[in-house]
């Protein structure tokens, strides 16, 4: 029995449907784009981590060009603890002499020995090389960090010879002078930069780390939380104010490089949990995702609904149509109003859909709201009636209506009052099903 003979036996339930097409959209996408991956030490110390390496190398063989960051914080803290040597970090950053970077190197480039030897598990080829160029640190406010250096230059144009070969390059976090002098480089600071001048799509943290959740910090509104409590993603503009509403705590580290990533040109930064089976896959082919993202380009956003988007604005309508919560619409009638309508998508994917009915007495109908309940936590609906609203409001109408038989306090809250059939336009009154039993509540855009 093939493949397709299983399939045509039994049916995949819609959650497995639903995440097959995910995967094909984001397999499409990302084909030939670049990710850079920074792995913490801690990571390569856990169960997980031959399975990470896995997932990285099913990523290598479906095209996405990936280029590794390993850190090394603990090992070389083990290194230069075995050999009695002082270091100070300040800032973040390691003060070492200059005879300690030899170990510094010895540690560093274990580590990414290491993840080389676990891609080769897998049959992919990797390369460790010196395609960082830095420059010391030197003194300051009296310090002398004497071995720290700072990114200068990445030779990308190595790296990506590399990746069009087939190969996946591992950066260690050591960069040299142009007279050929090495220096320890924060392994952050290089993803940062590795990932902004090679143009790369994505940049990962996996970290051992829980993650960033609501219960630590104080979250401002409009930022979205998962029902888990861990905060799902911020926008650029959300996370100045996320830092605003958090005064004297320190930034997590990882949202600052988050932000200086996305400002130097990266699309988005994932923050995951490196010891979650599948993490890395989770985030990058599911829309929802399992760690936090910060973005510099639009994540998700609200547009008018195009003719090619029926079959998916029906499937997101048909669990509320079952439940009696909406009425049912056919691909003709969408087909003749499409442009009421408008759409809320992630990645191109539809996850929600509502339309604004426009009457000649200046009145609207908002209806047809329908949100993907994996979706609810970002405030999808609220945002969807908003836009109408303004939309509405734009268009010279003076109010709108909406029909409904069991989100009546939902559009309370949403500041709608109650209405009767007297507030409807003619039109509206004379279909009104009498038998369904709407209630009808009025929002005035005055």
């Amino acid at each position: 029995m093939d493949i397709m003979d299983k399939i045509q036996e039994s049916e995949a339930p819609p959650a497995q449907v639903e995440t097959i097409r995910e995967v094909f959209q984001y397999l499409h996408r990302f084909a030939g784009k670049t990710f850079v991956i920074k792995i913490d030490y801690k990571i390569i110390e856990d169960p997980h981590f031959s399975i990470l390496m896995a997932d990285i190398a099913r990523l290598h063989e479906v095209g996405v060009r990936v280029v590794l960051i390993p850190g090394a914080k603990e090992r070389i803290d083990d290194i230069l603890a075995v050999y009695r040597i002082e270091d100070r970090i300040i800032g973040g950053v390691r003060a070492t002499s200059n005879e300690a970077i030899p170990f510094i190197k010895m540690a560093a480039f274990d580590v990414a020995n290491r993840l080389m030897t676990c891609l080769s598990g897998s049959e992919i080829n990797a390369v460790i090389g010196n395609w960082v160029r830095a420059r010391g640190i030197g003194l300051v406010d009296g310090v002398d960090y004497q071995s720290a250096g700072l990114v200068e230059r990445i030779l990308t144009k190595e790296i990506c010879n590399l990746t069009d070969d087939g190969f996946v390059p591992i950066l260690p976090c050591i960069g040299w002078s142009p007279a050929g002098r090495p220096y320890n480089i924060a392994s952050g600071e290089l993803a940062v930069v590795t990932a902004s001048r090679l143009g790369a799509e994505k940049l990962f943290f996996i970290t051992a780390d829980d993650g960033i959740f609501a219960r630590d910090y104080a979250v401002p509104d409009g930022i979205p939380v998962a029902p888990t409590g861990r905060i799902s993603n911020f926008s650029l503009t959300d996370l100045e104010v996320f830092f605003a509403a958090n005064p004297g705590r320190p930034r997590p580290d990882l949202l600052e490089y988050a932000r200086r990533a996305c400002e130097a040109g990266v699309e988005r930064v994932h923050i995951l949990d490196g010891r979650k089976d599948g993490v890395l896959l989770k985030e990058i082919f599911s829309n929802l995702g399992s760690g936090t993202m910060v973005y510099s380009n639009r994540y998700s956003g609200i547009r008018p609904m195009r003719q090619n988007d029926i079959s998916d604005v029906l499937r997101v309508m048909k669990p509320f149509v079952d439940q009696g919560i909406l009425v049912s619409r056919t691909e003709e009638t969408l087909a003749e109003t499409f442009r009421d309508y408008i759409v809320f998508e992630v990645d191109g994917a539809i996850h929600a859909s509502a339309a604004l009915h426009r009457f000649p007495e200046s009145l609207g109908e908002i209806a047809a709201i329908a949100v993907d309940e994996n979706y609810s936590h970002l405030s999808v609906g609220p945002r969807l009636v908003d836009y109408l609203c303004e939309l509405a409001r734009k268009s010279g109408l003076t109010k709108v209506f909406v029909l409904t038989t069991r989100t009546t306090d939902w559009f309370l809250s949403l500041g709608f009052e109650e209405g009767d059939l007297s507030s409807l336009p003619e039109k509206k009154r004379s279909s009104y099903n009498l038998a369904r039993k709407s209630r009808i509540l009025v929002k005035s855009l005055q």
